[in-house]
């Protein structure tokens, strides 16, 4: 439930400095370019700057969109570097203030859980699906499902028969695994069974928790395609002649554009999304990289940037929602025609 997992095999500390370099450039999007800084720098190991990234945020004029969270994630990161009670006292005050979005719930239940509280970890992930999710309910938000996830997963810990809510969580699940197996304190032993058919079993669940692992990992950026409106293009490949070639008109960029999704998604990929660029932004973006805007490498790179600052919108359309490429028509009538 955070707001983004870094990619492995980067230098966390150099793209932390990256992040902060753009939010200087774009205050409005200040709260999620930082917030991602924080990350990079917590697996950099260097804990105290992430701190540092948070009480900046907390401490800003500007008002924030989720400032629950921001604590949350802030008294989690304490917690890891030995300032326990601090960690314990930010807790209480987020649990008081009952915020209505479940990823502080989660943060707080999952830092709990970390330190083998597990009791205190239950009440949390309780009192969060208690707030969010009505009694009765069967179908509750996505973003809820990590609050029934982590619920059932510290109930089985604990030895504690199934409610209603375990019920519901069994429910939403979608992996061929079941949330009791999954979660079973048992399966440690089994990683070290001398019988070949537990061990296989053992890796069917660990192959169907990953899976479901990287789906939630990739709901909140969607993998994005980058669009540019006509007067936009026109000015990007007259500033910089050598993307020519990756747009030869806008009629085909639109298409190809279309077509990349249409494939992206018969293969199989989610949460798929389309950014919109502007010349001025990417200009931006290139000089917070160092480079040249000319440079073709750096647009798929642009595109993933406004994806993480929340500015994708999803594909396709949904309903009788206009058409992604701003013609004003409708997406069957426009670019979803035949699908």
């Amino acid at each position: 439930m955070r707001p983004d997992t870094p990619a492995e095999n980067v230098d966390h500390s150099a793209e932390a400095a990256r992040l902060e370099r753009t939010a200087d450039l774009y205050p409005e999007d200040t709260e999620a370019l930082l917030l991602r800084a924080a990350a990079h720098l917590e697996l950099a190991g260097e804990r105290p700057a992430a701190t540092a990234l948070y009480d900046r945020l907390l401490t800003a004029e500007e008002t924030l969109d989720n400032p629950p969270l921001i604590r949350a994630l802030k008294a989690s990161n304490l917690w890891e570097y030995g300032h326990e009670a601090e960690a314990r006292a930010i807790i209480d005050g987020i649990r008081a203030s009952a915020p209505r979005d479940p990823a502080p719930w989660v943060i707080v239940a999952e830092s709990l859980e970390s330190h083998d509280e597990l009791e205190a970890a239950q009440e949390a992930f309780t009192a969060g699906v208690g707030l969010l999710i009505e009694d009765g309910q069967d179908d509750p938000a996505q973003p809820t499902h990590a609050l029934l996830f982590g619920r059932h997963r510290v109930r089985r810990m604990l030895g504690l028969p199934h409610d209603a809510w375990d019920t519901l969580a069994d429910s939403v699940h979608s992996s061929p695994v079941s949330l009791d197996e999954l979660h079973d304190p048992k399966r440690v032993w089994s990683l070290g069974s001398d019988n070949p058919a537990e061990l296989e079993a053992e890796i069917t669940r660990l192959r169907a928790e990953l899976g479901t692992y990287r789906e939630a990992l990739s709901r909140p950026f969607p993998v994005a395609v980058l669009h540019w409106p006509a007067l936009e293009l026109t000015e990007l490949v007259e500033a910089y002649p050598s993307l020519s070639s990756e747009y030869p008109s806008h009629p085909e960029h639109l298409s190809t554009i279309e077509s990349s999704l249409r494939e992206l998604s018969a293969s199989g990929t989610g949460n798929l999304g389309i950014v919109t660029g502007t010349v001025p932004s990417y200009e931006a973006f290139a000089a917070s990289e160092g480079t040249s805007p000319s440079d073709a490498a750096l647009l798929p790179q642009y595109a993933t940037t406004l994806a993480a600052r929340g500015r994708a919108v999803a594909w396709p359309p949904r309903g009788e929602a206009g058409c992604w490429c701003g013609s004003g028509r409708g997406y069957g009538e426009c670019h979803g025609a035949g699908v």
